[in-house]
């Protein structure tokens, strides 16, 4: 080939502007790499930024010499990419992806060089190879990765799950062990790619401006109640969904609008008996539910008409003997547990504003009457009802806002607790918040005393309260017997198993050591924090400059250099006057969606949130003149303290987050061996994408899950709380995915199963108001089921 072939004024300015581009690439790569070695990071971007933005002005001299030097840089980037990230496959995108892109490039452009002798052949050879690699790489992508799929030695035989004397789901947990377990078989693995959609009704509250569908219905006989952000109250035909009433307690709240559950009540035989004039029949049964302004209401469940022999008209108001309450700062968001005759109700306050919140004081009410008949108030035992004219309950202290589980046969009721609001600084907490913040505590149903207590964090200052649901299960012990446990899953995605008689630790609990530096001057720190070592722990592996990640290799090193800026010793890093990153982040690990266990064959499935966070505490003039304060990311105000909390995401320019997948799997631990069995990556990039823009692409990537999964005996796991808009349908044995079906917008709740008394069919039914931060808001319940039979 002669140079007057290849010197063509077209090939000058290929070489031109591909040199143009390697120098607008290679640049920030330079500047960022110094500022990343300033650091003491890595200076693989330093050199290759230089070495890029020589190759690229040798380019635009159009000297070969530039080409050469390019190849160079990518020789040298492979064995790089391979020591920092091993053969993971998404670590090893942003490493090697774009640099292969260039390259091919420049390999295409390599013949028109003056004076080339290498010919086309070779280059474009090598070219088409890396174009082969990069569209495998694309194809490879839509395969889920990270994938653990763990062999458990056999310990014991599977128990089969007793016989069910109801299929209904009439608790939040569908039973008040909280297992989200449902002893119905009619669709299995084999089935379930027949799922159709069985019947879809819209309530009409689409949830906006800061309110959350994040409704679990019930279904008790051949009717389903759901609940809307407004808690807006809607009962449906089981079978065909046609509405049969509506109930709207016009309830308002200036925030968090959300309504979890609602709670159902059937009068026992011994139950008072009605009031004069009250008719016998009516209120047979009962919707129990709270609202976002802090009532607790009780409604007939045939008509929807407010019980006149509750309360006064049906109403308790839940702001008795709390003191003052701002609009906002304390209602319920989770379902009232219904046990025995008794309502009891926890409360969700506004995190961070201020200390001397209304207080974490727990109530159970007559499911008859509404009379208080005893309250547990952590700062107060001596208050066991009402507190004397004049006080309030103690204000501060650690609530329960999430849902508790009981065990009738023991009398117990286990709460899982919140913290002592402001959570980032602990200075000024009394000895009652210390001793009870993130804790299981076990009362006596009958009276609300205390019988046990069990912290898993000592002195948080990090918003790891517990968020879910206790799960009640017996478990083997290893002698052939059985002993009562507990699960409670956390934040932190440490996962404890106790004996729920006494509180004690079925699986070994160590105290481990924990970072002393860093934080307020005001305030201490616990020297050690519980670890369930005899359990897996779920998405807490520390993070290094190396789990970084980003698209590009420009936005992996944006959060390299973020990382290295931010104080981090690994879990418990304190928050303090410099930016620190907290990893679990404050929305999990696992939340309020909780576990469910296959009780056929003692797994526990659980989906998790892997977001970090950056906190800083802001002096407090700095933190009044930053701004109002935030329900969660934001400012949080901490008035009454030293300082406020301002507190975000750790993610990249392109809205992605700053560490590498996955962001949210599923997994299922053997609750006989205490194994993981399987963890897949939860939902793909579909609905979602950089700077918020859908790609429309299904992309198994594993993103932030919310709600909780549901277990079957038909050896499934349901689930749809992903950030794509699908309800899926999930191999509880090895955690293949066997059908998905597309939702209206996207969902945060958890479904639920049932089979209808009318046909006989099981049924799937979850509410879809949207994926949380999605802008896509919707309506919908909807149901599934297999077709009918011909």
């Amino acid at each position: 080939m002669s140079d007057q072939d290849t010197n063509t004024s077209g090939g000058v300015w290929l070489l031109v502007l591909f040199g143009m581009v390697l120098m607008i690439i290679g640049l920030p790569l330079l500047y960022g790499g110094v500022q990343l070695i300033g650091l003491g990071g890595s200076w693989y971007y330093a050199l290759a930024g230089a070495g890029i933005i020589v190759s690229g002005f040798l380019f635009a001299l159009r000297r070969r010499a530039g080409f050469w030097l390019y190849i160079l840089i990518f020789v040298a980037t492979v064995p790089w990419a391979l020591w920092e990230a091993g053969l993971n496959f998404w670590p090893l995108v942003p490493r090697l992806v774009a640099p292969a892109v260039l390259t091919a490039i420049a390999l295409l452009l390599a013949p028109l060089f003056p004076s080339s002798r290498s010919g086309k052949r070779a280059p474009f050879a090598l070219a088409g190879v890396l174009v082969i690699g990069l569209i495998a790489t694309a194809a490879y992508a839509f395969q889920p990765h990270g994938v653990i799929r763990n062999t458990v030695a056999a310990t014991e035989a599977p128990t089969p799950a007793a016989a069910a004397s109801s299929t209904d789901w009439r608790h939040y947990g569908r039973t008040p062990a909280g297992t989200r377990y449902a002893p119905i078989d009619q669709i299995t693995r084999d089935n379930v790619k027949d799922l159709k959609v069985a019947w879809t009704f819209r309530t009409g509250d689409v949830p906006v401006k800061g309110a959350e569908d994040q409704n679990t219905p019930l279904q008790v006989g051949d009717t389903v109640y759901t609940c809307s952000s407004k808690n807006v109250i809607n009962a449906l035909n089981a079978e065909t969904g046609e509405p049969r009433w509506k109930f709207d307690p016009k309830a308002s709240a200036p925030l968090w609008q959300r309504c979890r559950g609602v709670s159902y009540y059937e009068p026992t035989a011994d139950a008072t008996a009605p009031a004069a004039g009250v008719n016998a029949a009516a209120c047979a049964g009962r919707i129990v539910m709270t609202t976002i302004d802090a009532r607790l209401i009780e409604i007939d469940a045939k008509t929807g008409q407010p019980c006149p022999d509750f309360g006064q008209g049906g109403t308790v108001d839940l702001k008795q003997g709390m003191g003052e309450v701002k609009p906002g700062f304390y209602f319920q968001t989770s379902a009232p547990t219904v046990m025995r005759d008794l309502i009891m109700i926890g409360g969700w306050v506004w995190d961070n504003v201020e200390t001397g919140e209304p207080s974490g004081a727990v109530r159970a009410f007559s499911a008859k009457t509404g009379e208080l008949m005893w309250a547990w108030d952590l700062g107060n035992p001596d208050i066991t009802k009402l507190p004397p004219e004049g006080q309030s309950y103690t204000r501060g202290t650690p609530n329960v806002w999430s849902t508790p589980s009981y065990d009738d046969s023991l009398g117990l009721v286990y709460l899982p607790t919140g913290n002592a609001t402001p959570d980032f600084f602990g200075a000024e907490r009394s000895k009652a918040a210390e001793d009870y913040t993130a804790s299981v505590v076990a009362l006596d149903i009958a009276t609300g005393r205390e019988r046990w207590k069990f912290q898993t964090v000592h002195h948080d200052l990090w918003d790891y309260d517990l968020p879910s649901q206790p799960a009640l299960y017996d478990v083997p012990d290893g002698k052939g017997g059985k002993v009562p446990a507990l699960i409670q899953v956390t934040k932190r995605g440490q996962i404890f198993m106790l004996d729920r008689r006494d509180g004690k630790p079925i699986a070994e609990v160590q105290e481990k050591p924990v970072p002393q530096d860093g934080g307020a001057k005001e305030d201490f720190l616990s020297p050690t924090q519980p670890y369930s070592v005899g359990m897996p722990s779920i998405g807490d592996k520390p993070f290094t400059e190396a789990s970084m990640w980003g698209a590009t290799p420009l936005d992996q090193l944006f959060c390299r250099i973020g990382f290295k800026k931010l104080r981090y010793e690994g879990e418990f890093t304190p928050p303090g006057l410099t930016r620190s990153l907290q990893f679990p982040g404050y929305y999990g690990g696992m939340n309020w969606g909780s576990a469910s266990i296959d009780e056929a064959n003692g797994y526990l499935v659980v989906n998790d949130i892997r977001m970090p966070q950056f906190v800083v505490l802001l002096p407090r003039a700095e933190a009044d003149n930053y701004g109002p304060s935030a329900a969660h990311d934001g400012l949080g105000t901490q008035l009454g303290t030293p300082y406020g909390a301002l507190k975000n995401g750790f993610m990249s320019p392109l809205g992605v987050p700053c560490h590498q997948p996955p962001y949210g799997t599923i997994s299922a631990i053997d609750l006989k061996s205490r194994q993981l069995v399987w963890q897949v990556p939860a939902g793909t990039l579909q609905d979602t994408g950089p700077l918020g823009m859908k790609t429309g692409l299904q992309i198994p990537v594993g993103m932030p899950s919310l709600g909780g999964p549901v277990t079957t005996a038909g050896g499934l796991v349901f689930y749809a709380g992903t950030q794509d808009y699908y309800l899926r349908a999930i191999d509880v044995a090895t955690g293949e995915e066997l059908w998905k079906g597309r939702l209206p917008v996207g969902a945060q709740a958890t479904p639920i199963t049932y089979t209808s008394p009318e046909s006989g069919r099981q049924f799937v039914v979850v509410s879809a108001g949207g994926a949380r931060q999605s802008p896509d808001r919707g309506d919908y319940i909807v149901a599934y089921a297999l077709p009918r039979a011909p």
